[in-house]
């Protein structure tokens, strides 16, 4: 999946969907606050501090006062293990941020879109994750994240008859210009 990431780094770094709105470059605006981040991508083309998968995070136990994740676990192989890795590395809370499961015609436009999508997870499911990684969910939200169709099939480099088909399957969540997919927050703590 890296050298995938390699090719699409820049659009994803430029891209008004991914840098604005509530969370967008997460790292950048934690920075600007005068906070110190450690980032971590498995892609070099991503520029992150650190290159290691979320499945096996190169850090010692509770070495962060707060570890996050946004609009990235939907492309995790092993997400279970990747957020027990989150919660090991975390001191005290866990922020994940990703889009929700939305049925299976979506997946199947979300994987014909990106071939590296592995899959898209409810709430309950999410709640799992959190609670066999030792994690109490403190707060949950859920929010619409709408997205201008074209810039995100390109991004992705959906073109042709599979974005065609893209569009198809996501007939009802399309509005003029726009797609509009169900995202999800939730806020672990580790138990004191």
């Amino acid at each position: 999946m890296s050298s995938v990431w390699d090719e699409r780094a820049a659009a994803y770094r430029e891209s008004d969907a991914h840098r604005e709105g509530p969370g967008g470059h997460v790292a950048r605006r934690l920075r600007e606050a005068g906070l110190q981040v450690v980032s971590v991508d498995p892609a070099p083309g991503m520029q992150a501090d650190v290159q290691a998968s979320a499945e096996d995070l190169p850090f010692a136990d509770g070495s962060f006062d707060v570890v996050a994740t946004r609009v990235a676990a939907h492309h995790f192989a092993d997400v279970a293990a990747a957020v027990s890795e989150l919660a090991r590395i975390a001191a005290d809370r866990v922020l994940v941020v990703d889009n929700l499961f939305m049925g299976e015609t979506v997946e199947e436009a979300e994987r014909l879109r990106d071939p590296s999508h592995v899959r898209n997870y409810g709430e309950a499911e999410w709640r799992s994750f959190f609670a066999d990684a030792g994690l109490a969910v403190e707060a949950v939200r859920r929010f619409d994240k709408p997205i201008r169709v074209e810039p995100w099939l390109e991004r992705a480099g959906c073109t042709g008859a599979d974005a065609a088909r893209v569009r198809e399957l996501l007939a009802d969540r399309i509005e003029g210009d726009t797609v509009t997919l169900d995202r999800i927050a939730l806020l672990g703590r580790k138990p004191r």
